[in-house]
């Protein structure tokens, strides 16, 4: 996939690269005042030999496995996971081989109920984001052991941004946002012309109080074969 570099200027960050698509859309953020302080923020925490996620190569992921104009489907996230080896870009997903936590446990549970699908032995969500599902955080860094260490910082500026160019995309999307954090980040997305599910977070705190039954995968699907586009396979491999 073609891909270009957009650094955030520490040495480990100039290796960072993002979809070419992408980087047309977003160039202009990586001139931001915010964004400046965000890779000095980033650049810091380096210094002082923090442990980040997820690795730097994977912060941009979700663009690199979904370009722009694949995009049909947007599941919106807030923060990495912040254990050993479980963030890798994507939200809710996990590498091969790391267990699946609570909360994908739950979106599994759903689409089982939904579409009858077997629930996989593993958390790695790749091939829904090369499908077109745009498998987005709110914020894409965190530190070690310490949720939402990495909020107010610059991201969620930069990924409201990424939410009003996929506003703005011709193509009518579908976003899912579960949980009020969510849902107050996408309230500006056009419901006139894109398909917008709503529902609690799959948290064992909240997904027995409507995402269990909220069948968000088979109304995605029913809207993108109304759209003339191909639904998608929710269904993993086992591994």
């Amino acid at each position: 996939m073609q891909t270009a570099t957009s650094s955030l200027g520490d040495s480990q960050h100039d290796q960072i690269k993002l979809e070419a698509s992408w980087k047309k859309a977003l160039r202009s953020e990586f001139d931001q005042d915010y964004m400046k302080k965000l890779r000095q923020f980033l650049a810091v925490e380096l210094k002082k030999k923090k442990r980040l996620y997820p690795k730097a190569n994977e912060y941009f992921a979700a663009f690199e496995h979904t370009p722009l104009n694949k995009v049909s489907v947007v599941i919106l996230g807030q923060d990495p996971y912040h254990g050993p080896g479980q963030a890798h870009g994507l939200c809710f997903s996990v590498p091969p081989g790391v267990p699946a936590p609570p909360s994908l446990k739950n979106i599994f549970k759903e689409i089982h109920q939904d579409l009858g699908l077997s629930i996989p032995n593993h958390g790695c969500l790749t091939p829904w984001a090369d499908q077109g599902v745009l498998l987005l955080n709110s914020v894409l860094t965190v530190e070690d052991g310490l949720a939402a260490s990495h909020r107010n910082q610059g991201w969620e500026i930069f990924t409201d941004s990424v939410i009003r160019v996929l506003n703005e995309q011709e193509q009518p999307l579908v976003f899912m946002l579960w949980g009020s954090y969510a849902q107050k980040k996408g309230q500006f997305i056009d419901r006139k012309k894109h398909c917008v599910l709503e529902s609690v977070h799959p948290s064992p705190l909240s997904a027995h109080r409507g995402f269990l039954g909220c069948r968000h995968f088979s109304k995605a699907n029913d809207f993108l074969k109304k759209q003339g586009l191909t639904p998608i396979h929710w269904g993993l491999d086992r591994v």
